[in-house]
């Protein structure tokens, strides 16, 4: 993933991957304002090789670098202290970056700010050639409703944001299926909004009748690792598997116990297993596999967006999967299945196409030229809502 940090796929989680970069030679000078700006502000821009220029005023600074992609661009900085510079071209979509002034990491005081890489910062967006898919158009919009609620599980007030599709406050009779959407590691319940534009995408998909009308609920299923073992040298990984055992059960709790009664009891849905849905992205899908499996009577419908694979030893050992469950739906971006990492769980293609000769509805799909990204996650979602409750 081209974040500040790598999410390595098979555990979704922060890793390094820093090195330096000086300022690019034979730009093309063609570059506009970001679409992520604060209102107003001139900068960051990037430009259509998709390279991303960034200026900042720090007159007392020694040094001021761009850091984006995992790599660090060093600016150069002019006689009234306005430092500039630019990246390489970097993957269209989403990408979170940051400043670093003099060895400190800040955000870009010109970009709107994003939860990523667990904390809030920067954020751009490179124009993509598909990005119609995602746009704010003349159509019909759904809510995004903030959610408040208690939690018994956890002892404590919680949020979601719950998406509800054009027509919901129209017809007051009619009830709509429910897909639970995750986040991946280091991100938030405010991701698939906001980074995710996932509201966005249903609006644009049910505009023009390519999928049926449902609400979307987004939830924080951030788990805390465990205590470091200092027997264990900093940065390097305890032994035995990892993540380890049970490290998703305290969210599968909330949601099996909290978040779908709390929907269910709030918005008109329809409350059984046909019409519920599960996907994430990355540590997301990561749950929804975990989550889906232990429960095919809540879910008919999973999908794992860069989260690794089912397989069919899997669903052997998962009694009532094959037969409840309506499609199982696994993507990554080609980049991904380039550059494999461990931790997919087997071959992830593979491991599909055995489910569908197992006979199960099994899609597999590949985002063209992205890696661990929002624009693969984005295109997933784009690709997987129309195959659901229909």
């Amino acid at each position: 993933m081209k974040k500040l940090n790598r999410i390595i796929v098979a555990v979704a989680f922060m890793t390094g991957g820093w090195c330096s970069a000086q300022s690019q030679s034979n730009v093309i000078e063609d570059f506009k304002p970001s679409s992520s700006n604060q209102p107003g502000k001139e900068y960051p821009q990037v430009n259509s090789e998709g390279r991303v220029r960034v200026q900042i005023s720090a007159p007392e600074a020694n040094r001021v670098q761009l850091d984006i992609g995992a790599v660090k661009y060093d600016l150069k900085k002019d006689t009234g202290g306005v430092w500039t510079g630019e990246s390489a071209p970097q993957d269209e979509g989403f990408h979170y970056y940051q400043l670093n002034i003099d060895g400190a990491s800040v955000p870009d005081p010109a970009s709107l700010y994003y939860y990523g890489a667990s904390r809030w910062g920067s954020g751009i967006e490179v124009p993509a050639k598909d990005q119609d898919f995602y746009a704010l158009k003349n159509v019909p919009h759904g809510q995004i409703r903030e959610q408040l609620y208690f939690s018994k599980t956890n002892d404590k007030m919680r949020r979601c944001f719950v998406y509800t599709p054009p027509d919901y406050d129209k017809d007051m009779q009619k009830r709509y299926p429910v897909l639970y959407l995750q986040h991946g590691g280091g991100e938030d319940e405010t991701g698939w909004s906001a980074q995710g534009k996932a509201c966005l995408i249903m609006d644009n998909l049910i505009a023009e009748g390519k999928a049926v009308p449902f609400i979307i609920v987004m939830d924080n299923g951030s788990w805390r690792m465990p205590a470091r073992d200092r027997s264990v040298p900093r940065g390097e990984r305890p032994a035995g598997p990892w993540p380890p055992k049970g490290w998703a059960d305290g969210f599968m709790k909330t949601l099996l116990d909290d978040i779908i009664p709390m929907v269910d009891a709030n918005y008109r849905t329809l409350a059984d297993q046909q019409h519920r849905a599960m996907a994430g992205l990355s540590m997301g899908g990561m749950q929804t596999r975990i989550i889906t499996l232990a429960n095919p009577d809540v879910f008919a419908y999973m999908g794992m967006f860069s989260g690794g694979s089912i397989s069919t030893e899997d669903i052997a050992n998962a009694p009532g999967f094959k037969e409840k469950v309506k499609l199982v739906f696994i993507s990554f971006g080609s980049r991904e299945l380039e550059n494999r990492r461990s931790g997919f769980g087997g071959d992830p293609k593979e491991n599909t196409e055995k489910l569908k000769e197992a006979g199960m509805n099994a899609h597999f799909y590949v985002s063209p030229q992205t890696a661990h990204e929002w624009q693969t996650w984005r295109r997933s979602l784009y690709q997987f809502a129309p195959l659901l409750f229909k």
